[in-house]
């Protein structure tokens, strides 16, 4: 009998999330008694408002939400999806051009998913966001990644998009604000490079779930709002993680042009069929609600941001740029690699920041996982007190350094 793989090479291939990896580290290690502080996760620290967890009290309550519903997502539910994407971005959608999912990964697997086929090449710029990678790979994608780093504030222009097209590209991931640099591109950055895609017939996957975390002049652009030309070939991945502190509640969506969105929508009849009532009810509340308790967590974050980035930077040999967007800094310790720290000389990211974690009792996420080795993510989604203990911690142990 042949002596075949038990897990499929194509399954084999994919990576653990590094981001929730380290946090799982961190919560185990908590479990134990240690006092961690971690920096890993991309998850806000405050409670989902009490409004939208009614919503979600009573639709437990709702027979109707005891049985099955459209594997798309709730009709009112899309509905106000679509009128808040005009009301936040500007850009008109249908209802039929709106898929839930759950949460906003199933919502960037089944896009790519849905566009393309074995051997397409999507454009990626790094630092990236964990899944996007896998996503794409799992779908049959190729990914070609265009580095960028601290000196342009991790933006890439059109030039260094161009010298990574090829006959095979297809699409182009565009994220602003980013996860994990927290970049914002200018509006007429976000314009350039929407017309490029254009030009050349590419499609877009753009991830807007940062969309309102954004701080000081820097405003959020939705590039098929910018450059309407090219709306037919976008595709929106976005949600209600982030914005409304729901990590937990899984809901996402795909806005898109409607074969796409249907084809999303025949895969995820097979794969999840609807996502959980609870949770779309919990959804349409906030998504139809005002902002104004975004506005607090938001005021918050900013708060925040400038505490980490003070602080950082007062490390020697630790960059840290001022992030404009999400909750992300991502500086460089370029620096502090090949110094010695308490008996051990750390060569990369992945290395430093396992000594943070086991000497500092700090939790923060390596550069190798983003594609930029020689930096770190750590989330400011935590609150005051612990975000000062954990940098100071990090000060304290990199202050060692020899």
């Amino acid at each position: 009998m042949t002596d075949r793989p038990r897990v499929s090479a194509r399954i084999s291939a994919i990576s653990e999330s590094a981001t929730l990896a380290v946090d799982a580290k961190a919560k185990a290690m908590k479990a134990e008694g240690r006092p961690v502080i971690g920096f890993g996760a991309g998850e806000p620290d405050f409670p989902t408002p009490d409004y939208i967890v009614e919503a979600a009290v009573d639709a437990a309550r709702n027979p109707r939400f005891h049985r099955y519903t459209p594997a798309g997502g709730l009709p009112e539910l899309k509905k106000a999806i679509a009128e808040k994407t005009l009301r936040d971005s500007g850009l008109e959608v249908d209802p039929s051009q709106v898929l839930v999912t759950n949460g906003g990964k199933q919502a960037i697997y089944e896009a790519f998913a849905a566009m393309l086929d074995p051997g397409d090449e999507v454009i990626v710029i790094a630092p990236y966001w964990t899944t996007y990678p896998e996503s794409i790979k799992l779908a049959g994608g190729v990914p070609v990644f265009v580095v960028t780093d601290e000196s342009t504030g991790y933006l890439a222009d059109v030039e260094q998009l161009e010298a990574a097209r090829t006959e095979r590209t297809k699409v182009l991931v565009f994220v602003s604000p980013s996860n994990p640099t927290g970049a914002v591109y200018p509006r007429e950055q976000v314009r350039a490079i929407g017309r490029w895609a254009d030009e050349h017939g590419l499609w877009v996957l753009t991830d807007e779930i940062y969309e309102h975390l954004v701080y000081g002049d820097a405003e959020f652009s939705s590039l098929p709002v910018e450059v309407p030309e090219i709306a037919d070939r976008t595709v929106i991945v976005n949600g209600v993680a982030k914005t409304y502190a729901m990590t937990g509640w899984r809901v996402g969506w795909i806005i898109g042009p409607k074969d796409v969105v249907k084809a999303a929508s025949n895969l995820q009849s097979h794969a999840t069929s609807n996502v959980a009532n609870v949770s779309q009810a919990a959804a349409l509340a906030a998504v139809s609600g005002d902002l104004t308790a975004v506005d607090e967590m938001r005021k918050a974050f900013d708060r925040r941001r400038r505490t980490i980035v003070g602080m950082l930077n007062e490390i020697d040999g630790v960059v840290c740029p001022e992030p404009e967007g999400a909750f992300y800094v991502y500086p460089s310790v370029k620096g502090v690699l090949g110094r010695k720290i308490r008996g051990r000389t750390p060569a990369t990211s992945a290395e430093l920041a396992e000594l943070i974690l086991e000497e500092a009792e700090v939790a923060v996420v390596p550069g190798e996982a983003f594609g930029t080795p020689g930096y770190l993510r750590l989330s400011y989604a935590l609150g005051d007190e612990d975000l000062v203990e954990g940098v100071t911690r990090i000060q304290n142990l990199l202050a060692e350094a020899e």
